[in-house]
């Protein structure tokens, strides 16, 4: 899949030592990007996806650690990535934990954890992030968010996973409007079932889930230079699914 030029460009993928973070971030990797690979406690994995990544054609790699709920980390985390690799053009927020369980078994240690890493992860590092990017007016961010949360998916079954990616989408549209004047665009991709998903429903839409090139697909677009007016955008990544007919 041929994506955009990212020459030049430092990026930072939050979550990026597994699954959908990792495939976002080798995809950069692959543009030429120098890429940032977060991780909180893989520290193993997020060493041989940074090896991955230099193959791949990442002129320079790095691994950092943090805690992106908790803002002297944040900062930390961004602190590192600018000393090594430069300025963050593009940010990836896509740390987000799940807890498939009913919203009354959930201790209130999963719950707050679950909001914390998906809305007040994404909140941290586009706040730490924004600064450069004004000042260079120039700067993608990219959010992930989940399948049909803009229209209000709720289920008594991991209820504060979908407050959290509705309030992300949310998130998105207004820091859109706020940075629309900066040279900045932030976007939000949302799938629904991943190939690498903990659990798959009985029926999925074409009947797979999403493949990593099917999320990998929108986030080129957004980073490509001819999508500079596009900002505040979802792209649902869902298989055409209707949450109305489950």
């Amino acid at each position: 899949m041929d994506g955009p030029d990212l020459d030049g460009k430092t990026v930072l993928v939050t979550g990026s030592a597994r699954g959908v973070g990792r495939e976002l971030l080798l995809a950069t990797a692959d543009c030429g990007a120098a890429t940032a690979v977060h991780y909180h406690t893989s520290a193993d994995a997020a060493r041989e996806v940074a090896d991955q990544a230099r193959e791949r054609g990442a002129p320079a790699a790095m691994t950092v650690q943090a805690d992106v709920t908790d803002p002297d980390s944040v900062d930390g985390l961004f602190g590192a990535v600018e000393a090594d690799l430069g300025d963050v053009d593009v940010l990836v927020n896509n740390v987000g934990d799940f807890a498939p369980a009913r919203w009354d078994d959930l201790a209130v240690e999963e719950w707050t954890r679950v909001l914390e890493t998906n809305l007040t992860g994404t909140y941290l590092c586009s706040k730490r992030a924004l600064p450069g990017m004004r000042a260079r007016e120039s700067g993608r961010i990219v959010n992930i968010g989940y399948a049909s949360s803009e229209q209000g998916l709720v289920s008594p079954k991991n209820f504060p996973y979908f407050v959290a990616k509705k309030g992300v989408l949310m998130f998105t549209r207004m820091l859109a409007a706020d940075t629309q004047d900066d040279g900045i665009t932030v976007n939000a991709i949302s799938p629904y079932v991943v190939e690498n998903s903990d659990e798959f429903p009985d029926e999925l839409p074409r009947d797979r889930p999403a493949s990593f090139e099917d999320l990998i697909a929108p986030l080129y677009f957004f980073l490509d230079p001819d999508s500079d007016y596009i900002s505040g955008e979802n792209i649902e990544v869902d298989g055409g699914w209707l949450p109305e007919q489950v």
